[in-house]
């Protein structure tokens, strides 16, 4: 049967989600969990590849297996070999037509970042800082330029594998509690590194060394010398795809809650 997973992560520990020789990312992680619990050898696919230092709130993964055990178990048996910083949230039997990161028609992204004269200390690796103050209104209207259809070859890694630098951005939220900023992004899709290039841009204007107007002038480029330097992975969490509702899969952890 194919199951589907629910996966929650601290990314600072390791070299981003996909599995690599080093065997240091989380879905080698991940897999040898799985393998531990099954005895057996078990792939995954996921919903959104990380960076390194890039956290997850709710990775999804689908694999499957002739193994037949409740679903609780596959929670239960597989954090019991995980590290610390990565357990599964959820699991549930899904049909086989069922994909991961195919059946998604979104992504979700929220940066957390500290505004303060003072680096972060006990929260250092879970948000991203700057100590000069920030425009929100500067910030927001800059956003709203980068909502719809684009290009966004300015914002694009150059390793990036898409097949395609056009996206759809329907979503971002710029929140503000205390001295901490949230930034929400959803998408369509996202390509390698985008959420870092476009939070180097915003706050770039938010600092008031760009105007607003930049950012226009930045997607019609589609030069990625164009724009700002990519920023922090700290502050970066996955929240997790978007599936339709008859998938019937939760579409939050408790985590959601814990992000300023």
């Amino acid at each position: 049967m194919r199951l589907a997973l629910g996966v929650s992560y601290f990314g600072q520990a390791y070299d981003g989600w996909q599995s690599q020789l080093s065997g240091n990312t989380v879905q080698d992680k991940l897999e040898g969990a799985l393998g531990q619990f099954s005895q057996q050898r078990v792939s995954t696919v996921c919903a959104g590849r990380t960076d390194a230092g890039v956290h997850g709130l709710m990775q999804v993964v689908h694999f499957d297996t002739e193994l037949d055990r409740n679903l609780g178990s596959w929670v239960r048996g597989p954090n019991s070999y995980l590290p610390h910083d990565i357990a599964v949230q959820w699991a549930r039997a899904v049909p086989d037509r069922f994909h991961s990161r195919a059946s998604a028609i979104g992504r979700r992204y929220a940066y957390v970042l500290l505004e303060s004269q003072i680096r972060p200390s006990v929260e250092r690796g879970r948000v991203g800082w700057v100590f000069r103050p920030l425009d929100h209104d500067a910030m927001c209207a800059a956003a709203q330029l980068l909502l719809g259809e684009h290009d966004f070859t300015s914002f694009r890694a150059s390793q990036c594998q898409a097949k395609s630098p056009v996206k759809t951005m329907r979503r971002i939220e710029i929140t503000r509690r205390g001295a901490y900023w949230r930034f929400e992004f959803e998408a369509n899709a996202f390509l390698h590194h985008m959420i870092r290039n476009l939070m180097g841009c915003l706050l770039v204007i938010g600092k008031g060394d760009r105007p607003v107007a930049w950012i226009s002038e930045v997607l019609a480029a589609r030069d990625r010398d164009a724009a700002a330097p990519t920023f922090s992975p700290d502050g970066l969490y996955f929240m997790g795809p978007c599936y339709e509702d008859h998938w019937d899969l939760p579409d939050r952890t408790a985590a959601y809650d814990w992000l300023p």
